[in-house]
C-alpha cells in the first residue's frame, strides 16, 4: 500500500532526526539545531500514529492465528473485530496527517470586518462580529492589536482591521472569510419587523517582509487629518495615512495612532498581507478557476453564515451546520462552529488527494 511506504519513509527520516538531536555538537549550530528540532516536532505525531498502527496490525495477525484454535476462536473473533475497527480509524487519521500542510497555518492573521448591506444595522452587526472574534482570541490566549477602526455615531463599525497574534491563528480562522448575515428586529424598528443585514469578514495571513517585496516607487502615500464617529476631528495634525499600491490599485488607510510614522507602519503591514492574500488567491484560481473570492460584494445572496436572533440560531451554509446557542457564540464560544467547518474542509482536501 502506497501510504504505508510513505509512512515508512517518514519514520526513517524521523529516526535520522532523533539521532542528530542526540549529537552534542548540534547545539553549537543554532540555525541547524532550530531546523532539526522543528522537523522532528512536525513528524512526531505522524510517526507516533504510524507506530500505533503497526502495533495494531501485529495484534491483528496474532488474533488471526488464534482463529485456528477452536477454544480461542470466539474470543479471537471478538478481539479481531475491535482491532480492525481501530486499524481503519488509525489509517484514516494517518491519511489526514499526510495531507499537504497549508504553509500559512502557523501565521498570525489580519482580520478585516466591514459593514455590508443594511445601513446602520449592518454597522452594528459588524461591531458585534469584531467583539466576537476579540472574545474568541481572549479565550485562546491570542493578542489583538487594532490597526484601524472606523466607527459610526450609534456605536457600530464601518470597518475594523486588527492583527491577531498567537499559536496557529490562521489555521483556526481561515474559514471565517465571507459574508455573514444577521436576521433580527432592530432596536429602531417599531413594528417588530425582522430585518436582514450583512457584514463581510476577510482573514488574511500576516505577510513576512521577505515574502512580499513592496517597491516604494509603486506607492502613493497621502496624509490627512484623522476623524472619529460622526466626522468630528480627532486631531488637527496630518497623522492619518492612506497608501495606494499603484500596480494593483490596493488602498489601505490607518488613523488610529497620533503618530504619522506608526500609522504608516501599520498601513504597510496591512498592505503586505493583502498583497500576499492576492498572490495566494491567484495560485488557488489557477488550480480551481471557479473558486469564489473571499468576501464577494457583501450582497445577501453570497452569505456563508446566518445569525438568526429570533430563533437563537447560527447556520453555516457551507456545511449545513446549525447551532442554537447564539448568545454564547457571540461571546466568543466559537470552537463548536470552527471545528466542524475545519473537519469538513479537511475531508474535502482528503477527497481531492485520493482523486489525484
Amino acid at each position: 500500500m502506497e501510504i504505508l511506504n510513505r509512512l515508512a519513509t517518514i519514520e526513517g527520516r524521523f529516526d535520522q532526526l532523533a539521532q542528530q538531536m542526540s549529537d552534542p555538537t548540534l547545539v553549537s549550530d543554532q540555525e541547524r539545531y532550530r531546523q532539526v528540532t522543528k522537523s522532528y516536532s512536525e513528524l512526531e505525531k505522524t510517526v507516533s500514529k504510524y507506530r500505533e498502527y503497526k502495533d495494531v496490525a501485529r495484534q491483528i495477525q496474532e488474533s488471526q492465528a488464534l482463529m485456528n484454535d477452536e477454544e480461542m476462536r470466539a474470543m479471537a473473533r471478538e478481539e479481531l473485530q475491535s482491532l480492525e475497527q481501530r486499524r481503519d480509524a488509525l489509517l484514516a487519521e494517518l491519511r489526514t496527517l499526510l495531507l499537504p500542510k497549508d504553509p500559512n497555518d502557523e501565521k498570525n492573521v489580519i482580520v478585516e470586518i466591514r459593514a455590508g448591506t443594511g445601513g446602520e444595522e449592518a454597522s452594528l452587526f459588524a461591531g458585534e462580529l469584531y467583539r466576537m472574534y476579540s472574545r474568541y482570541a481572549e479565550r485562546r490566549g491570542w493578542q489583538v492589536e487594532v490597526l484601524n477602526l472606523s466607527q459610526t455615531g450609534l456605536g457600530g463599525l464601518k470597518e475594523a482591521i486588527a492583527l491577531i497574534s498567537g499559536n496557529k491563528v490562521y489555521s483556526r480562522l481561515k474559514h471565517e472569510s465571507g459574508v455573514h448575515r444577521v436576521q433580527r428586529v432592530p432596536a429602531t424598528e417599531s413594528s417588530g419587523r425582522i430585518h436582514t443585514s450583512t457584514a463581510t469578514v476577510a482573514v488574511l495571513p500576516e505577510a513576512d517582509d521577505v515574502q512580499i517585496e513592496v517597491n516604494e516607487k509603486d506607492l502613493r502615500v497621502d496624509t490627512f487629518c484623522a476623524t472619529g464617529p460622526g466626522g468630528q476631528g480627532v486631531n488637527t495634525t496630518y497623522s492619518a495615512i492612506r497608501i495606494t499600491h499603484l500596480p494593483t490599485g490596493t488602498v489601505v488607510q490607518c488613523q488610529d495612532e497620533r503618530s504619522q510614522h506608526k500609522n504608516k507602519a501599520r498601513a504597510m503591514k496591512v498592505l503586505r498581507s493583502r498583497l500576499l492574500d492576492f498572490e495566494i488567491q491567484k495560485q488557488r484560481d489557477s488550480i480551481a478557476k471557479d473558486r469564489r473570492s473571499q468576501v464577494g460584494t457583501g450582497e445577501r445572496s453570497e452569505k456563508i453564515r446566518t445569525y438568526n436572533f429570533p430563533q437563537n440560531r447560527l447556520t453555516d451554509h457551507r456545511v449545513n451546520l446549525t447551532i442554537h446557542r447564539l448568545p454564547e457564540i457571540l461571546e466568543g464560544d466559537l470552537d463548536p462552529v470552527i471545528e466542524p467547518i475545519s473537519a469538513h474542509f479537511q475531508a474535502e482536501a482528503l477527497k481531492e488527494e485520493v482523486r489525484v
